[in-house]
């Protein structure tokens, strides 16, 4: 079967990202967000039980997603 490698420039991103910073990753929010964002619009797609190397599972994305979003929300006020 074929690897599904959705997201993967997303993902590289948040690689390139990490390395050019340290491994800090307060400083590659927006590229942990954009992998977030195409991983959902993934599973939007493709339903849940699909699959891809570069995105988390659905049920655990569902998760970070919103902790991720409740984070940047909580920092913001």
């Amino acid at each position: 079967s074929e690897v599904n490698e959705t997201c993967k420039p997303q993902a590289c991103a948040i690689q390139n990202c990490l390395e050019k910073n340290g491994y800090n990753e307060s400083r590659c929010t927006k590229c942990i967000d954009d992998l977030y964002k195409c991983c959902k619009e993934f599973y939007e797609r493709q339903g849940p039980d699909a699959s891809s190397v570069c995105c988390p599972k659905f049920k655990l994305l569902q998760l970070k997603y919103l902790a991720f979003n409740f984070c940047v929300f909580s920092i913001d006020t």
